[in-house]
């Protein structure tokens, strides 16, 4: 305890000393922002979650990044040309583009900061997402040396990426927190430590000056960001508090000017009281529960399978969300152009069927009523609207035959639980794209998606759907592979999709520049306060 006190204190000096340094002297604007949760780390090549997103996007800058409306506009660079054949991307980055200690930033960078995501030595979770880079999954499965990456900084600011086929997704995925761009000399010198207030330098809108674990993070502009004349912010600072009804309490007492996440069940309250206030966008999202499929009885396909037919995703739907989350019986949601998702084989059942399919798949499992007792936990992350959730299935499943307890734990313990591989028996997850492609949800079952893939599925035979469409030229003929990958991933019960996400503000009127988007990007760079 001792040792943590004077740590924390050393931080906090740090911070502050940084802070002076770096605080304009004159009356700051500040953004007052509820997180929705605590940040497992601000290094871009191990985050995973969208709360750590909502800090890193203020803090660094991809080649691209989303605008106000969650359309890909030029960010770190202000151009490119594409290759005829569409696998050569050539970006210019911006002659201005500096780190917030004033050192240019250089083609070197991003070609650092790629490289060192799929190096397997950095065991980045999102590695996989940078496959269409040539040579990439070679590299990060330790067949090719590192130095064989198809991307090259031609001079100091100019950028080749040179892909294994067609990607025309790739403007999007560069927006990816994983990508943003890494200090190469600071990495090297601080390893780890580089993320800390006081060392940490960013190209982006900002920079970080105080990072107190558990109760609130500090940007503030950062005088040599590229464009920050046009940014009217000065300061954020960002609350990690996941209790939802002291986020509201906070945000109508005017703490707060913008606010993520709050109860489903008090949007018709809020919208009386709050008005336009309060922001509800669907997004290209999946809320879904997984099992650990590396152990009994949930490597039996037919429990899994009988667990989430038994899900009633109506009542979800309407009784808890109050119709702000649609129910889903597929992994890839609605709305990605030409592509249309496949479905659980039971979507068009009654729910009552389905209630009676599930017990005969129990009984066949040898579970149930005068069979083996199926005992089962649900770990979910500390949320009102999770609780919920997580009691309602609860309830569903006891009525199959099921003894049910929920175990819940802070977002930062449970996806880091997880991720690392700890045993579980069910666990609620979600999941937002990255970018508007089906392979951007499906890859998440692959067997060579380590840390995100949750469940541990595995079956070559979608292994070999996913390649088969990573090689695939032709659009159309691509998404079908696609579409049979996802029909087989949900015949193996491979997850249990219940839900597909909105997202939940609360945005003070004193905030101008918002617009809801389906990506749910929102860079305070775009935003001011009245």
């Amino acid at each position: 305890m001792r040792a943590f006190r004077s740590q924390l204190r050393a931080v906090l000096l740090a911070s502050t000393v940084w802070g002076a340094l770096a605080l304009p002297a004159a009356a700051e604007t500040v953004l007052y922002k509820g997180n929705g949760g605590e940040p497992q780390t601000l290094d871009p090549a191990h985050t995973s979650i969208n709360v750590e997103r909502f800090v890193l996007a203020d803090l660094d800058e991809g080649l691209t990044v989303y605008d106000a409306y969650g359309k890909v506009i030029p960010g770190a660079a202000e151009s490119w040309t594409i290759s005829p054949d569409a696998t050569v991307y050539t970006f210019k980055i911006r002659d201005n583009a500096k780190w917030s200690n004033g050192e240019p930033v250089t083609a070197e960078d991003f070609a650092f900061t790629l490289g060192r995501v799929v190096d397997p030595k950095e065991a980045s979770g999102y590695a996989n997402i940078l496959y269409p880079i040539k040579n990439a999954e070679a590299i990060n499965t330790g067949k090719l040396p590192l130095d064989q990456l198809g991307v090259k900084a031609i001079d100091a600011k100019t950028l080749q990426i040179t892909l294994e086929r067609p990607t025309p997704y790739l403007l999007e995925l560069l927006t990816h927190n994983a990508v943003l761009p890494v200090n190469k000399k600071l990495v090297e010198q601080y390893k780890t430590d580089f993320v800390k207030p006081g060392t940490l330098v960013s190209n982006g809108a900002y920079m970080l000056t105080e990072n107190v674990a558990n109760d609130h993070i500090t940007m503030v502009k950062n005088p040599n960001y590229w464009d920050a004349a046009n940014v009217k912010i000065d300061k954020v600072v960002s609350y990690p508090t996941e209790d939802n009804a002291a986020q509201v309490r906070r945000f109508m007492a005017g703490e707060f000017d913008v606010n993520y996440n709050f109860q489903a069940d008090q949007l018709k309250f809020l919208r009386e009281k709050l008005g336009d206030q309060v922001h509800v966008s669907q997004s290209l999202s999946t809320y879904y529960y997984v099992f650990d499929v590396r152990k009994p009885p949930f490597d039996d396909v037919r429990v899994r399978e009988a667990l989430s037919m038994a899900v009633d995703r109506d009542f979800l739907s309407e009784k808890i969300y109050n119709g702000a989350q649609l129910p889903t019986y597929s992994i890839v949601p609605e709305g990605i152009h030409g592509y249309t998702p496949a479905k659980f084989d039971y979507a068009d059942m009654s729910q009552l069927d389905r209630e009676d399919k599930a017990v005969e798949l129990l009984k066949e499992a040898g579970y149930g009523k005068g069979g083996k007792p199926l005992k089962i936990e649900i770990r979910y992350n500390t949320n009102e609207n999770h609780k919920k959730v997580a009691t309602a299935i609860a309830d569903m499943w006891k009525a199959v035959g099921a003894d049910v307890s929920i175990l819940n734990s802070d977002v930062k313990t449970h996806y880091a639980y997880i991720q690392d591989g700890g045993s579980y028996d069910a666990a609620r997850v979600g999941w937002v794209a990255d970018y508007a492609d089906p392979e951007n949800f499906l890859f998440l079952l692959a067997s060579n998606t380590k840390s995100l893939n949750w469940s541990h599925y595995s079956n070559p035979a979608y292994d070999d759907l996913m390649a088969k469409s990573y090689a695939e030229r032709d659009p159309e003929k691509r998404m079908q592979i696609l579409h049979d990958a996802e029909a087989l991933g949900l015949k193996d019960g491979a997850m249990a999709p219940l839900m597909t996400f909105a997202d939940f503000w609360l945005v003070s009127n004193k905030i101008k520049g918002w617009h809801d988007n389906a990506v749910n990007s929102h860079l305070t760079r775009f935003l001011s306060k009245e």
